[in-house]
């Protein structure tokens, strides 16, 4: 089981939804995500940019065999130091909600 830690990078509502989004998958196209989430592509690669800064995402381009173009798919995948950050950060927030009950230390 993770260490709890609340984690002021992955918190902000957008950011705990987009670790959300990605913790059961290996990766999930930047569209997609953006869809899924309702936000704009600004939107997602700012917040997508400070996860990627503090090692918590990946991001890797690739070309869409579907498509005779020079246009480009952007994959987003949790780093290991995202998913762990994601999970401590989980648990600190059901510490709080009291849905968990605190390990003594």
């Amino acid at each position: 089981m993770p260490e709890s830690r609340f984690d002021d990078v992955v918190h902000p509502p957008t950011r705990l939804r987009i670790c959300g989004l990605l913790r059961p998958l290996e990766e999930m196209d930047f569209a997609v995500l953006r869809d899924t989430l309702g936000i704009s592509d600004a939107t997602l690669s700012k917040q997508l940019k400070i996860l990627a800064e503090a090692g918590y995402v990946r991001l890797a381009k690739t070309t869409s065999p579907a498509r005779r173009d020079a246009r480009r798919i952007t994959w987003v995948a949790l780093t290991p130091a995202g998913r762990k950050s994601f999970d401590a950060h989980v648990l600190a927030l059901q510490e709080i909600a009291g849905t968990v009950s605190v390990r003594p230390e």
